[in-house]
C-alpha cells in the first residue's frame, strides 16, 4: 500500500545513520542465529521445561508464517519501490543485491518472520520467568525487532503487524495445547500435522528450514526423555560449555552436510533441494537436543559441581 512505502521512505530519510545502525542491530538479534542462541540459553542454562515451551512456540510461528507467505506471495518493499525504498541490510552474509531479489531464497514479505519469531520467543520466555522486568524486556525486544524490519526496507509495516499477531497466536495456541493435551509427544505431533500441508504449496527456504527443525524436535524430545534425561544446572562454566558446544554442532553439521551437494542447486526452489534442507535441519536439531546432552554430566564433573 502506498502509505507504507511513504512511511518507510520518511523513516529512512529521517533516522539517519545512527537510526539505521540501531535497526540493523535489532534485525540481527531477531534473526535465526541469535534466536537459536537465546533458545539454547533458556533450554540449557535456565530451565529445560521452559526451553521446550519456547521451542514449541518459536517453531509453531516459524512453520506457519512461511505457509502464509507462500499463499499471499507479497513482494518486498525494496523490490516494489526500488526507486524510493532502500534495502539497508542484506538478508544473509555474502548475499548480493541480485540474490536479495530472489524471493525463493529470501522468502516473501507477508508476514514478517522476524516479528513472528520474536513475539513467540520473548512472549513465551516472559511467561515462564514471570517477572515484571521480563515482560518489559519482552515488549521492548518485540517492538524493536519488528520495527527494524520495515525501517530497513525489507518488510512493510503491515507485514510486521501480522507477524506480531501470528507470533502471539503461536504462543497462546501452544499454551492452550499444553493444557488440553497432557502427552508432550502428542502435542508435537499435532503441531507437525498443522505444518506438513505446506509441502504442497511452499517453495521458499524458510518453510523447509522450520519444518526440518520441527521434525528434529519431534524425534529429539522423546529420545532425550527416554535415554538422556539431562538435568538443569546452575554451574556457570558448565552452562557456557553447554551453549558453546551446541552452537559448534549447529555450524559444523550445517557446513558438513552441504558438502556433498552443488551449492547452486541447494539454493534453488526445487523440491529435492528443499527436502535436503529439511533433512539437514532435522538432523542438526536432533543431534543438538537429543544426543549432545549426553555430554552434560561430563561438563559437571569437569567443573566440580552436580546438576540440580
Amino acid at each position: 500500500m502506498e502509505w507504507e512505502a511513504s512511511l518507510i521512505e520518511w523513516l529512512q530519510s529521517t533516522l539517519g545513520n545512527f537510526g539505521m545502525t540501531i535497526s540493523k542491530v535489532f534485525s540481527i538479534i531477531g534473526g535465526e542465529t541469535v534466536t537459536l542462541l537465546i533458545l539454547l540459553v533458556i533450554l540449557f542454562c535456565y530451565s529445560k521445561e521452559a526451553g521446550k515451551r519456547c521451542a514449541m512456540s518459536i517453531l509453531a510461528a516459524s512453520v506457519w508464517f512461511p505457509m502464509i507467505k507462500n499463499i499471499v506471495k507479497r513482494s518486498r518493499p525494496y523490490i516494489d519501490y526500488e526507486d524510493r525504498v532502500k534495502m539497508e541490510i542484506l538478508p544473509t552474509d555474502g548475499t548480493t543485491m541480485e540474490q536479495a531479489k530472489d524471493l525463493t531464497a529470501q522468502g516473501y514479505s507477508f508476514p514478517s518472520g522476524h516479528a513472528a519469531m520474536s513475539a513467540a520467543l520473548y512472549g513465551t520466555a516472559a511467561g515462564q520467568i514471570r517477572k515484571k522486568w521480563a515482560w518489559i524486556l519482552a515488549v521492548v525486544m518485540i517492538l524493536m525487532i519488528g520495527c527494524s524490519r520495515f525501517v530497513l526496507g525489507v518488510h512493510y509495516p503491515t507485514d510486521v503487524l501480522v507477524g506480531w499477531a501470528l507470533g502471539l497466536f503461536a504462543m497462546w495456541a501452544m499454551a492452550l495445547l499444553e493444557k488440553k493435551v497432557p502427552n508432550e509427544n502428542v502435542r508435537i505431533l499435532i503441531l507437525l500435522a498443522t505444518a506438513l500441508p505446506g509441502i504442497f504449496w511452499c517453495t521458499s527456504h524458510d518453510y523447509f528450514t522450520a519444518l526440518g527443525m520441527l521434525i528434529g524436535l519431534a524425534v529429539a524430545i522423546p529420545y532425550e526423555k527416554k535415554y538422556v534425561q539431562f538435568k538443569d544446572t546452575r554451574n556457570i562454566p558448565a552452562m557456557v560449555l553447554r551453549v558453546l558446544g551446541a552452537l559448534a554442532i549447529y555450524f559444523a553439521l550445517n557446513t558438513l552436510m552441504k558438502l556433498p551437494f552443488n551449492k547452486e542447486w541447494l539454493n534453488t526452489g526445487e523440491l529435492g533441494a528443499n527436502l535436503v534442507r529439511c533433512l539437514r535441519y532435522a538432523i542438526i536439531l536432533f543431534v543438538m537436543l537429543g544426543i549432545y546432552p549426553r555430554c552434560f554430566p561430563a561438563f559437571e564433573k569437569l567443573f566440580g559441581k552436580k546438576a540440580d
